[in-house]
Protein backbone atom coordinates (compact mmCIF):
# COMPACT_ATOMS: atom_id res chain seq x y z
CA UNK A 1 0.00 0.00 0.00
CA UNK A 2 3.05 2.52 0.81
CA UNK A 3 4.29 1.24 -2.75
CA UNK A 4 1.00 2.39 -4.44
CA UNK A 5 0.92 6.00 -2.23
CA UNK A 6 4.29 6.60 -3.18
CA UNK A 7 3.87 6.03 -7.00
CA UNK A 8 0.41 8.11 -6.79
CA UNK A 9 2.28 10.61 -5.88
CA UNK A 10 5.10 10.63 -8.06
CA UNK A 11 2.20 10.86 -10.68
CA UNK A 12 0.68 14.15 -9.02
CA UNK A 13 3.68 15.70 -9.58
CA UNK A 14 4.07 14.96 -13.03
CA UNK A 15 0.52 16.05 -13.74
CA UNK A 16 1.28 19.59 -12.29
CA UNK A 17 -1.13 21.59 -10.36
CA UNK A 18 -2.97 24.64 -11.58
CA UNK A 19 -3.85 25.95 -8.41
CA UNK A 20 -4.93 28.94 -9.62
CA UNK A 21 -7.66 27.67 -11.75
CA UNK A 22 -8.83 24.87 -9.35
CA UNK A 23 -9.45 28.41 -6.87
CA UNK A 24 -11.59 29.90 -9.35
CA UNK A 25 -13.72 27.27 -10.68
CA UNK A 26 -14.45 26.39 -6.99
CA UNK A 27 -15.64 29.92 -6.31
CA UNK A 28 -17.52 29.75 -10.04
CA UNK A 29 -19.43 26.65 -8.16
CA UNK A 30 -20.07 28.06 -4.56
CA UNK A 31 -21.55 31.28 -6.38
CA UNK A 32 -24.60 29.57 -8.13
CA UNK A 33 -25.26 26.57 -5.00
CA UNK A 34 -22.52 27.12 -2.11
CA UNK A 35 -23.30 24.02 -0.61
CA UNK A 36 -21.87 22.09 -3.55
CA UNK A 37 -18.26 23.14 -2.70
CA UNK A 38 -18.33 20.77 0.39
CA UNK A 39 -20.15 18.13 -1.89
CA UNK A 40 -17.42 18.39 -4.65
CA UNK A 41 -14.74 18.15 -1.87
CA UNK A 42 -16.23 15.16 -0.51
CA UNK A 43 -16.78 13.73 -3.87
CA UNK A 44 -13.18 14.15 -5.00
CA UNK A 45 -12.00 12.20 -2.05
CA UNK A 46 -14.30 9.35 -2.63
CA UNK A 47 -12.73 9.53 -6.56
CA UNK A 48 -9.41 9.66 -5.19
CA UNK A 49 -9.60 6.66 -3.25
CA UNK A 50 -11.57 4.27 -6.26
CA UNK A 51 -8.08 5.50 -8.45
CA UNK A 52 -6.21 4.24 -5.56
CA UNK A 53 -8.16 0.94 -5.98
CA UNK A 54 -6.83 0.45 -9.53
CA UNK A 55 -3.62 -0.34 -8.20
CA UNK A 56 -5.18 -3.65 -6.26
CA UNK A 57 -4.00 -6.83 -7.57
CA UNK A 58 -8.08 -8.21 -7.36
CA UNK A 59 -9.07 -7.61 -10.59
CA UNK A 60 -12.73 -7.01 -9.37
CA UNK A 61 -11.77 -4.25 -6.91
CA UNK A 62 -10.26 -2.69 -10.28
CA UNK A 63 -13.70 -3.07 -11.78
CA UNK A 64 -15.36 -1.98 -9.20
CA UNK A 65 -13.55 1.32 -9.04
CA UNK A 66 -13.77 2.13 -12.65
CA UNK A 67 -17.24 1.57 -12.83
CA UNK A 68 -17.55 4.37 -9.51
CA UNK A 69 -15.30 6.30 -12.19
CA UNK A 70 -17.10 6.30 -15.39
CA UNK A 71 -20.59 6.77 -13.71
CA UNK A 72 -18.84 9.89 -12.09
CA UNK A 73 -17.17 11.05 -15.12
CA UNK A 74 -20.70 10.56 -17.26
CA UNK A 75 -22.85 12.23 -15.01
CA UNK A 76 -20.84 15.22 -14.39
CA UNK A 77 -18.07 17.16 -15.66
CA UNK A 78 -14.78 16.80 -13.27
CA UNK A 79 -12.32 19.17 -14.20
CA UNK A 80 -11.06 19.67 -10.88
CA UNK A 81 -10.47 16.13 -10.45
CA UNK A 82 -9.02 15.17 -13.50
CA UNK A 83 -6.31 18.09 -13.11
CA UNK A 84 -5.06 16.35 -10.02
CA UNK A 85 -5.06 13.39 -11.04
CA UNK A 86 -5.06 13.15 -14.50
CA UNK A 87 -1.28 11.32 -15.70
CA UNK A 88 -2.20 8.74 -12.68
CA UNK A 89 -5.86 7.90 -13.90
CA UNK A 90 -4.37 7.44 -18.28
CA UNK A 91 -1.61 5.33 -16.30
CA UNK A 92 -3.44 2.92 -14.84
CA UNK A 93 -6.54 3.06 -17.38
CA UNK A 94 -3.45 1.89 -19.54
CA UNK A 95 -2.46 -0.91 -17.50
CA UNK A 96 -6.22 -2.08 -16.96
CA UNK A 97 -6.16 -2.53 -20.80
CA UNK A 98 -3.31 -4.58 -20.70
CA UNK A 99 -3.72 -7.44 -18.15
CA UNK A 100 -7.68 -6.87 -17.79
CA UNK A 101 -10.42 -9.02 -18.13
CA UNK A 102 -13.12 -8.27 -20.65
CA UNK A 103 -15.40 -5.99 -18.44
CA UNK A 104 -12.20 -4.05 -17.01
CA UNK A 105 -11.23 -3.77 -21.10
CA UNK A 106 -14.49 -2.16 -21.60
CA UNK A 107 -14.24 -0.07 -18.23
CA UNK A 108 -10.72 1.65 -18.67
CA UNK A 109 -11.28 2.39 -22.58
CA UNK A 110 -14.58 4.06 -21.64
CA UNK A 111 -12.78 6.03 -19.01
CA UNK A 112 -9.81 6.91 -20.80
CA UNK A 113 -12.41 8.47 -23.63
CA UNK A 114 -14.68 10.24 -20.59
CA UNK A 115 -10.90 11.61 -19.55
CA UNK A 116 -10.29 12.93 -23.39
CA UNK A 117 -13.61 14.62 -23.27
CA UNK A 118 -13.01 15.94 -19.64
CA UNK A 119 -9.38 17.57 -20.54
CA UNK A 120 -10.96 18.99 -24.40
CA UNK A 121 -8.61 20.92 -26.20
CA UNK A 122 -4.84 21.24 -25.22
CA UNK A 123 -1.78 19.48 -23.83
CA UNK A 124 -3.44 17.00 -22.17
CA UNK A 125 -5.40 15.77 -25.28
CA UNK A 126 -2.52 15.54 -26.78
CA UNK A 127 -0.43 13.30 -24.16
CA UNK A 128 -3.72 11.17 -24.39
CA UNK A 129 -2.91 10.20 -27.89
CA UNK A 130 0.65 9.95 -27.61
CA UNK A 131 0.37 7.61 -24.84
CA UNK A 132 -2.58 5.62 -25.80
CA UNK A 133 -1.81 5.27 -29.52
CA UNK A 134 0.84 2.22 -29.13
CA UNK A 135 -1.09 0.36 -26.56
CA UNK A 136 -4.37 0.40 -28.04
CA UNK A 137 -2.90 -0.87 -31.23
CA UNK A 138 -1.35 -3.88 -29.42
CA UNK A 139 -4.37 -4.41 -27.27
CA UNK A 140 -5.88 -4.99 -31.15
CA UNK A 141 -3.92 -6.78 -32.04
CA UNK A 142 -3.86 -9.24 -29.32
CA UNK A 143 -6.59 -11.48 -30.40
CA UNK A 144 -9.13 -10.22 -28.22
CA UNK A 145 -12.57 -11.02 -28.62
CA UNK A 146 -15.42 -8.97 -30.18
CA UNK A 147 -16.82 -6.83 -27.30
CA UNK A 148 -13.43 -5.61 -26.49
CA UNK A 149 -12.73 -4.94 -29.56
CA UNK A 150 -15.44 -2.65 -30.08
CA UNK A 151 -14.55 -0.87 -26.76
CA UNK A 152 -10.65 -0.15 -27.77
CA UNK A 153 -12.12 1.02 -31.32
CA UNK A 154 -14.35 3.33 -29.55
CA UNK A 155 -11.69 4.55 -27.22
CA UNK A 156 -9.21 4.81 -30.39
CA UNK A 157 -12.38 6.87 -32.00
CA UNK A 158 -12.88 9.56 -29.47
CA UNK A 159 -9.34 10.61 -27.88
CA UNK A 160 -8.31 10.96 -31.49
CA UNK A 161 -11.28 13.10 -32.65
CA UNK A 162 -10.37 15.43 -29.49
CA UNK A 163 -6.93 15.59 -29.62
CA UNK A 164 -5.29 14.05 -32.49
CA UNK A 165 -3.77 15.80 -35.51
CA UNK A 166 -4.45 15.69 -39.27
CA UNK A 167 -1.72 12.51 -39.42
CA UNK A 168 -2.87 11.21 -36.22
CA UNK A 169 -6.12 11.20 -37.21
CA UNK A 170 -5.19 8.82 -40.54
CA UNK A 171 -3.26 6.87 -38.55
CA UNK A 172 -5.88 5.88 -36.14
CA UNK A 173 -8.09 5.54 -39.91
CA UNK A 174 -5.81 3.04 -41.40
CA UNK A 175 -5.49 0.90 -37.86
CA UNK A 176 -9.20 0.48 -37.96
CA UNK A 177 -9.60 0.06 -41.71
CA UNK A 178 -7.27 -3.08 -41.42
CA UNK A 179 -9.00 -5.08 -39.07
CA UNK A 180 -11.82 -5.53 -40.93
CA UNK A 181 -9.88 -4.79 -44.91
CA UNK A 182 -6.34 -6.07 -44.24
CA UNK A 183 -3.76 -5.30 -46.79
CA UNK A 184 -2.45 -8.36 -49.13
CA UNK A 185 -0.48 -10.60 -46.69
CA UNK A 186 -1.71 -9.50 -43.53
CA UNK A 187 -1.77 -11.68 -40.70
CA UNK A 188 -5.09 -9.97 -39.31
CA UNK A 189 -8.14 -12.12 -40.51
CA UNK A 190 -10.98 -10.15 -42.92
CA UNK A 191 -13.76 -12.03 -41.79
CA UNK A 192 -14.49 -9.98 -38.79
CA UNK A 193 -18.25 -10.40 -36.45
CA UNK A 194 -21.00 -7.77 -36.95
CA UNK A 195 -20.40 -5.90 -34.26
CA UNK A 196 -16.28 -5.26 -35.14
CA UNK A 197 -17.38 -4.38 -38.48
CA UNK A 198 -20.24 -2.15 -37.14
CA UNK A 199 -17.67 -0.48 -34.57
CA UNK A 200 -14.84 0.05 -37.13
CA UNK A 201 -17.37 1.51 -39.48
CA UNK A 202 -18.89 4.16 -36.95
CA UNK A 203 -15.76 4.97 -35.66
CA UNK A 204 -13.71 5.63 -39.32
CA UNK A 205 -16.59 7.59 -39.99
CA UNK A 206 -16.48 9.62 -37.31
CA UNK A 207 -12.82 10.69 -37.38
CA UNK A 208 -13.52 11.11 -41.22
CA UNK A 209 -15.59 14.51 -40.14
CA UNK A 210 -13.05 15.82 -38.70
CA UNK A 211 -10.46 15.65 -41.96
CA UNK A 212 -10.61 17.68 -45.58
CA UNK A 213 -12.19 14.82 -47.62
CA UNK A 214 -9.02 15.27 -49.86
CA UNK A 215 -6.43 14.88 -47.33
CA UNK A 216 -6.63 11.09 -47.53
CA UNK A 217 -4.86 8.66 -50.60
CA UNK A 218 -7.30 9.24 -53.86
CA UNK A 219 -5.98 5.38 -54.21
CA UNK A 220 -7.86 4.13 -50.83
CA UNK A 221 -10.97 5.46 -52.09
CA UNK A 222 -11.74 2.86 -54.24
CA UNK A 223 -10.95 0.18 -51.33
CA UNK A 224 -13.25 2.54 -49.06
CA UNK A 225 -16.42 3.49 -51.33
CA UNK A 226 -16.62 -0.22 -52.75
CA UNK A 227 -16.06 -1.89 -49.50
CA UNK A 228 -18.68 0.44 -47.75
CA UNK A 229 -20.98 -0.57 -50.86
CA UNK A 230 -20.41 -4.19 -50.34
CA UNK A 231 -21.47 -3.87 -46.47
CA UNK A 232 -25.08 -2.63 -47.53
CA UNK A 233 -26.04 -6.24 -48.75
CA UNK A 234 -25.01 -7.30 -45.09
CA UNK A 235 -27.41 -9.30 -43.74
CA UNK A 236 -27.05 -7.70 -40.01
CA UNK A 237 -28.65 -3.97 -39.56
CA UNK A 238 -26.39 -2.05 -37.42
CA UNK A 239 -23.58 -3.27 -40.41
CA UNK A 240 -26.24 -1.79 -43.42
CA UNK A 241 -26.75 1.38 -41.07
CA UNK A 242 -23.34 2.07 -40.49
CA UNK A 243 -21.94 1.61 -43.74
CA UNK A 244 -24.81 3.73 -45.14
CA UNK A 245 -24.24 6.64 -43.00
CA UNK A 246 -20.43 6.65 -44.06
CA UNK A 247 -21.22 6.46 -47.59
CA UNK A 248 -23.19 9.42 -46.93
CA UNK A 249 -20.59 10.91 -45.76
CA UNK A 250 -18.68 10.16 -48.26
CA UNK A 251 -20.66 11.76 -50.82
CA UNK A 252 -20.97 15.16 -48.98
CA UNK A 253 -17.11 15.65 -48.28
CA UNK A 254 -16.63 15.32 -51.97
CA UNK A 255 -14.54 12.10 -51.82
CA UNK A 256 -16.51 10.64 -55.14
CA UNK A 257 -15.74 12.73 -57.39
CA UNK A 258 -11.88 12.88 -55.80
CA UNK A 259 -11.75 9.22 -56.64
CA UNK A 260 -13.57 9.58 -60.28
CA UNK A 261 -10.92 12.50 -61.10
CA UNK A 262 -7.74 10.40 -60.22
CA UNK A 263 -9.03 6.72 -61.34
CA UNK A 264 -9.87 8.57 -64.65
CA UNK A 265 -8.27 6.64 -67.94
CA UNK A 266 -8.46 3.75 -66.51
CA UNK A 267 -10.21 0.94 -67.92
CA UNK A 268 -11.11 -1.75 -65.68
CA UNK A 269 -11.43 -1.14 -61.43
CA UNK A 270 -11.35 -4.29 -59.40
CA UNK A 271 -13.58 -4.46 -56.99
CA UNK A 272 -11.86 -5.21 -52.97
CA UNK A 273 -15.48 -5.69 -51.63
CA UNK A 274 -15.62 -9.09 -53.41
CA UNK A 275 -19.49 -8.96 -53.81
CA UNK A 276 -19.74 -5.90 -56.20
CA UNK A 277 -19.22 -6.26 -59.77
CA UNK A 278 -16.40 -4.94 -61.39
CA UNK A 279 -15.81 -2.31 -63.73
CA UNK A 280 -17.39 0.70 -61.63
CA UNK A 281 -14.41 3.17 -63.82
CA UNK A 282 -16.99 6.04 -63.62
CA UNK A 283 -18.82 8.14 -60.60
CA UNK A 284 -22.00 7.53 -62.75
CA UNK A 285 -21.17 3.88 -62.07
CA UNK A 286 -20.75 4.00 -59.26
CA UNK A 287 -23.34 6.48 -57.76
CA UNK A 288 -26.09 4.42 -59.42
CA UNK A 289 -24.94 0.95 -57.91
CA UNK A 290 -25.15 2.78 -54.43
CA UNK A 291 -28.61 4.66 -55.13
CA UNK A 292 -30.03 1.46 -56.02
CA UNK A 293 -28.77 -0.21 -53.05
CA UNK A 294 -29.88 3.07 -51.21
CA UNK A 295 -33.19 2.98 -52.62
CA UNK A 296 -34.11 -0.72 -52.05
CA UNK A 297 -33.17 -0.38 -48.16
CA UNK A 298 -35.69 2.36 -48.18
CA UNK A 299 -38.42 0.17 -48.67
CA UNK A 300 -36.80 -3.11 -47.26
CA UNK A 301 -39.42 -5.29 -46.00
CA UNK A 302 -39.68 -7.05 -42.48
CA UNK A 303 -39.39 -10.63 -42.40
CA UNK A 304 -39.98 -12.95 -39.71
CA UNK A 305 -39.23 -11.62 -36.25
CA UNK A 306 -37.84 -8.23 -37.17
CA UNK A 307 -38.44 -5.41 -34.87
CA UNK A 308 -40.85 -2.86 -36.10
CA UNK A 309 -38.70 0.12 -34.71
CA UNK A 310 -35.70 -1.50 -35.65
CA UNK A 311 -36.95 -1.56 -38.96
CA UNK A 312 -38.56 1.78 -39.10
CA UNK A 313 -35.17 3.31 -38.28
CA UNK A 314 -33.24 1.67 -41.42
CA UNK A 315 -35.62 2.92 -43.63
CA UNK A 316 -36.08 6.13 -42.25
CA UNK A 317 -32.38 6.57 -42.67
CA UNK A 318 -32.00 5.10 -46.25
CA UNK A 319 -34.92 7.92 -47.12
CA UNK A 320 -32.51 10.48 -46.02
CA UNK A 321 -29.69 8.89 -47.90
CA UNK A 322 -31.42 8.16 -50.98
CA UNK A 323 -32.73 12.22 -51.07
CA UNK A 324 -29.63 13.44 -50.51
CA UNK A 325 -27.86 11.58 -53.20
CA UNK A 326 -31.21 12.80 -55.26
CA UNK A 327 -31.45 16.17 -54.29
CA UNK A 328 -29.13 17.11 -52.13
CA UNK A 329 -31.13 17.65 -49.17
CA UNK A 330 -29.16 17.12 -46.34
CA UNK A 331 -30.80 15.54 -42.90
CA UNK A 332 -31.77 18.41 -40.48
CA UNK A 333 -32.54 16.51 -36.52
CA UNK A 334 -32.80 18.93 -33.56
CA UNK A 335 -32.66 17.91 -29.28
CA UNK A 336 -33.67 19.61 -26.32
CA UNK A 337 -30.18 20.78 -24.34
CA UNK A 338 -32.41 22.50 -21.32
CA UNK A 339 -34.18 25.12 -22.69
CA UNK A 340 -31.92 25.26 -26.23
CA UNK A 341 -32.07 23.46 -29.16
CA UNK A 342 -29.11 21.51 -30.42
CA UNK A 343 -29.15 21.27 -34.41
CA UNK A 344 -27.62 19.33 -36.90
CA UNK A 345 -28.12 19.76 -40.47
CA UNK A 346 -25.27 17.66 -42.26
CA UNK A 347 -24.24 14.14 -42.21
CA UNK A 348 -20.92 14.85 -40.45
CA UNK A 349 -22.33 16.95 -37.56
CA UNK A 350 -25.29 13.85 -37.39
CA UNK A 351 -22.45 11.32 -37.02
CA UNK A 352 -20.82 13.48 -34.40
CA UNK A 353 -23.85 13.89 -32.58
CA UNK A 354 -25.07 10.35 -32.95
CA UNK A 355 -21.48 8.69 -31.74
CA UNK A 356 -20.91 10.73 -28.87
CA UNK A 357 -24.82 10.59 -27.64
CA UNK A 358 -23.96 6.65 -27.47
CA UNK A 359 -20.40 6.83 -26.04
CA UNK A 360 -21.74 9.71 -23.07
CA UNK A 361 -25.19 8.18 -22.61
CA UNK A 362 -27.55 9.77 -20.45
CA UNK A 363 -24.89 11.94 -19.23
CA UNK A 364 -24.91 13.88 -23.23
CA UNK A 365 -27.21 17.06 -21.76
CA UNK A 366 -24.98 17.48 -18.81
CA UNK A 367 -21.87 17.72 -20.77
CA UNK A 368 -23.43 19.41 -23.74
CA UNK A 369 -24.46 22.40 -21.15
CA UNK A 370 -20.90 22.23 -19.20
CA UNK A 371 -18.04 20.81 -21.23
CA UNK A 372 -16.90 23.55 -23.73
CA UNK A 373 -15.06 21.17 -26.13
CA UNK A 374 -18.38 19.61 -26.76
CA UNK A 375 -19.92 23.20 -27.29
CA UNK A 376 -16.83 24.26 -29.60
CA UNK A 377 -17.48 20.91 -31.59
CA UNK A 378 -21.24 21.63 -32.18
CA UNK A 379 -21.23 25.31 -31.73
CA UNK A 380 -23.54 25.17 -29.24
CA UNK A 381 -24.00 27.97 -26.56
CA UNK A 382 -26.41 27.56 -23.79
CA UNK A 383 -28.18 30.73 -22.99
CA UNK A 384 -29.74 29.66 -19.35
CA UNK A 385 -26.90 30.12 -17.39
CA UNK A 386 -26.02 32.42 -14.11
CA UNK A 387 -23.45 35.24 -14.50
CA UNK A 388 -20.38 32.99 -13.42
CA UNK A 389 -21.77 30.59 -15.82
CA UNK A 390 -23.52 27.77 -14.01
CA UNK A 391 -26.36 26.19 -16.00
CA UNK A 392 -29.91 27.24 -14.39
CA UNK A 393 -32.25 24.09 -15.09
CA UNK A 394 -35.83 23.87 -15.86
CA UNK A 395 -38.51 22.97 -13.68
CA UNK A 396 -38.74 19.35 -15.49
CA UNK A 397 -34.63 19.33 -15.38
CA UNK A 398 -34.34 19.55 -11.59
CA UNK A 399 -37.34 17.12 -11.48
CA UNK A 400 -35.18 14.63 -13.29
CA UNK A 401 -31.80 15.95 -11.93
CA UNK A 402 -32.25 16.94 -8.42
CA UNK A 403 -35.86 14.67 -6.86
CA UNK A 404 -34.67 12.03 -4.13
CA UNK A 405 -36.36 9.55 -6.47
CA UNK A 406 -35.24 10.24 -10.07
CA UNK A 407 -33.11 7.87 -11.68
CA UNK A 408 -30.52 10.23 -11.42
CA UNK A 409 -30.18 10.82 -8.04
CA UNK A 410 -30.58 7.05 -7.07
CA UNK A 411 -27.85 6.61 -9.34
CA UNK A 412 -26.13 9.23 -7.91
CA UNK A 413 -26.74 7.88 -4.25
CA UNK A 414 -25.83 4.25 -5.65
CA UNK A 415 -21.94 5.87 -7.20
CA UNK A 416 -20.94 7.53 -3.71
CA UNK A 417 -21.78 4.33 -1.93
CA UNK A 418 -19.58 2.05 -4.09
CA UNK A 419 -17.17 5.15 -3.47
CA UNK A 420 -17.47 4.22 0.09
CA UNK A 421 -17.50 0.76 -0.15
CA UNK A 422 -13.61 1.04 -1.98
CA UNK A 423 -12.55 3.50 0.67
CA UNK A 424 -13.82 1.49 3.23
CA UNK A 425 -12.26 -1.78 1.67
CA UNK A 426 -8.94 0.19 0.99
CA UNK A 427 -8.50 1.17 4.55
CA UNK A 428 -9.38 -2.33 5.79
CA UNK A 429 -6.65 -3.93 3.67
CA UNK A 430 -3.85 -1.23 4.98
CA UNK A 431 -5.35 -2.23 8.51
CA UNK A 432 -4.92 -5.84 8.03
CA UNK A 433 -1.36 -5.63 6.44
CA UNK A 434 0.07 -3.47 8.90
CA UNK A 435 -1.40 -5.83 11.59
CA UNK A 436 0.10 -8.58 9.95
CA UNK A 437 3.81 -6.66 10.30
CA UNK A 438 3.76 -6.18 14.05
CA UNK A 439 5.54 -8.80 16.23
CA UNK A 440 3.91 -10.37 18.92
Amino acid sequence: MGRRKAQRKEALMLDGDDEYGILADSFSTMLCDPGREEEQLYEDSLLEEAVDALYEKRGATREKALSAIVESFSSKLQHQFVEKTFATLLHQCLNCIKKGSSKEIYLACHTIGLLALTVGFGDNARKIVEESLTPLLQALKSGLESVEIASLLECLAIVTFVGGNPEETERSMQIMWQLIHPKQGSKVLAVRPAAVITAVVSAWSLLLTTLDGWALDPKDWQQFISYLSSLLDQDDRSVRIAAGEALALVFEIGALEKFSAESKGSSNVSDQGGNKSEGLVSIEGLRTEILNQVRELSVEAGGKGTRKKDLNSQRNLFKDILEFLKDGCSPETSMKIGRDSLNASTWSRLIQLNYLKRFLGGGFNKHMQENEFLQDVFEFVPTNSCPDGEYLMSKAEKRYYKSPNSAVNKARTRQLKELRMLSEESRYQFTSSASSTIPK
